[in-house]
């Protein structure tokens, strides 16, 4: 399949198919001739799933729907560029765990022709789509579009059909230090909570504060303009300043400060918690030149 780039984040059923599979072969309805059964053990991990980690209670709930249905949908797959007359799973990977605890043999699959880029746009749409990723996960899927396929953050808005300033916040979140990202990974805080935290040198204590006092987004927002004690400027030079902040923090999805001097010098300051957010830096300047 050529797949279309646009509008992935648009629906996965034209690119996947509806497949009723109640008695596997008996009743396999093929659309085309990329369906067809495969072995289980012929199927390989997606290296580019954003996912991290699978609810195992969800996965055994679907291994029991399975053995009384079987799939109702084939597993996307495309052909494994390492290993010979192997397949690489593109979307279906929770199906693929619980039809393995179901005790199935083979397994109904639609062959893709994808690129790299496309696997990992698919991978990130079927999992927002249908079980929601982690905020983590989620940023850390858009930055892999950007890092690997040097997709701005206007691309991947079109690609996930979602509002350019969506990407560009949860892409900011992996700037926090390693032990709040921790946390929302493990649900302990929400986005809300954590994104005043963005550029805060007290950002760890700050968490552990909200988590223990059990504190909203709107009481985070309020205890963290406490930390905040930007310069006074007047209000026309003041407004230029942010638009230009906001501009570059959207292009970069990093944390961009701007210290403006009664002068009318300055410096512009650009945060990279780590050597990846420092590379697509480097990647972004070359682009440019």
């Amino acid at each position: 399949m050529s797949a279309s780039k646009k509008g992935l984040g648009k629906g996965l059923s034209a690119l996947l198919g509806e497949v009723n599979i109640k008695d596997q072969k008996k009743n396999f309805v093929q659309l085309d001739k990329n369906q067809h059964f495969a072995q289980i053990s012929d199927l390989n991990r997606n290296r580019y799933q954003p996912r991290i980690n699978f609810d195992e209670n969800k996965i055994k709930e679907l291994s029991q729907s399975i053995k009384k249905n079987g799939l109702i949908q084939p597993i996307a797959v495309r052909k494994d560029k390492l290993e010979k007359n192997k397949y690489e799973i593109v979307a279906g990977e929770r199906r693929w765990l619980a039809a393995q605890k179901a005790g199935l043999h083979e397994v109904p699959i639609v062959v893709l022709d994808l690129s790299d880029s496309q696997t990992l746009e698919v991978a990130i749409v079927e999992n927002i789509q249908r079980q929601d990723l982690n905020i983590i996960e989620e940023a850390k899927g858009y930055q892999r579009l950007a890092k690997e396929f040097g997709y701005d953050q206007e691309k991947i808005a079109e690609f996930m059909s979602k509002s350019r300033s969506h990407i560009s916040n949860t892409m900011r979140l992996l700037t926090l230090p390693a032990d709040v990202v921790a946390m929302l990974e493990e649900g302990l805080l929400t986005a809300g909570q954590a994104r005043p935290l963005i550029g805060l040198s007290n950002a760890s204590g700050i968490a552990e504060e909200i988590i223990s006092k059990k504190l909203s987004a709107r009481d985070v927002e309020n205890l963290t303009k406490k930390s905040k004690k930007p310069f006074k400027l007047s209000k026309q030079i003041d407004a230029n300043i942010e638009n230009i902040k906001n501009q570059l923090e959207d292009v970069l999805g990093l944390k961009v400060n701007i210290v403006n001097k009664k002068n009318n010098s300055g410096k512009v300051v650009i945060e990279y918690s780590n050597l990846e957010q420092f590379d697509l830096i480097s990647k972004l300047l070359k682009q440019r030149q």
